[in-house]
């Protein structure tokens, strides 16, 4: 199964200085129901560290929902199709996602999870490059803001020379005049 980048990308989230997907787009996306998918996580536990999955809090889920608003319309976080969620959502990291494809074991589980990480990778790349085109500005704001102190100041001279003495030809005097 392939899936596009960019609709992979838009389900990455930013909770806790962490890229993150939700339990219920990573269910959608390997073709399972987001209870099916807790319970392999619940059944391998010990293969979900904090570093891999954690639980919302209540503030975060708030936060996302307000987020996510125009990119889910009725599969809201805590708004799952029968009634609502009873736990808050959990959010898997990259290496969270490596591992539900192995606890899922489907070959659907594994293609996706691959296109997952790609599209992680590809958003570090870019955050990489975004970092430093952020320094390389600030480094040429502050030239020119030093350059263009500088570049007053030789006006300012200019100006006060230019006020002193006029140069340049003067209407009604001969060559020999001036």
């Amino acid at each position: 199964m392939q899936v596009d980048h960019e609709h992979l990308e838009q389900k990455i989230y930013q909770v806790r200085g962490q890229k993150v997907m939700l339990d219920s787009d990573l269910a959608e996306l390997y073709g399972v129901e987001t209870k099916v998918l807790n319970q392999a996580v619940k059944r391998n536990s010990e293969r979900f560290p904090a570093s891999f999955m954690f639980q919302l809090t209540a503030g975060e889920e708030e936060f996302l929902r307000s987020q996510i608003v125009t990119s889910k319309s009725e599969n809201q976080i805590s708004k799952e199709k029968r009634g609502g969620r009873r736990y808050a959502a959990k959010v898997f990291t990259e290496h969270g996602v490596l591992m539900l494809a192995n606890v899922l074991r489907s070959s659907r589980a594994i293609a996706v999870s691959i296109q997952i990480v790609e599209a992680f990778v590809k958003m570090r790349a870019v955050t990489a490059i975004h970092g430093e085109l952020s320094s390389r500005l600030t480094e040429l704001e502050k030239t020119v803001k030093t350059q263009g102190g500088s570049i007053d100041f030789i006006l300012d001279l200019l100006d006060r020379e230019m006020k002193k003495k006029r140069i340049g030809f003067k209407p009604g005097k001969k060559d020999n005049d001036a």
